[in-house]
């Protein structure tokens, strides 16, 4: 059962740029799928970004496309959401999840659809 520990958040103004990571233990990340999810106060969790296991497929949340990317590296077990040009709207705590995959291509965009969680970081963006 894979483990998964977001850092990276921070308190930013509008236009900077933050690096989340999470670190994975207990499982292969290139069996996984995993994503970036947030939530910001009162709000539902919502889809960010998705990679396929072994990363040859990306998928984006239509506000974050061409500001963030999402990236995985199988030697650190680590994933990473860079995340440029940030909005006050950005602001909310950041989760990554994992699904284990049988699919190269497969990048899912539903909370039901993954099975292990981190416990989140905080993004907080100022005008």
């Amino acid at each position: 059962q894979i483990n998964l520990a977001e850092s990276g958040g921070g308190l930013v103004q509008a236009g900077d740029s933050l690096r989340l990571s999470c670190a994975s233990a207990g499982g292969t990340i290139a069996t996984y799928a995993m994503g970036w999810f947030r939530q910001a106060p009162g709000r539902e969790r919502e889809f960010v970004a998705a990679i396929s296991r072994r990363g040859a497929y990306t998928t984006y949340q239509d506000s974050v496309k061409g500001r963030f990317t999402i990236s995985a590296d199988s030697a650190t077990a680590r994933l990473y959401l860079q995340m440029d040009s940030l909005e006050p709207e950005d602001t909310g705590v950041y989760y990554c999840a994992a699904r284990y995959s049988d699919s190269d291509r497969s990048t899912p965009t539903m909370r039901w659809q993954y099975t292990n969680w981190g416990q989140g970081t905080q993004v907080i963006v100022s005008s």
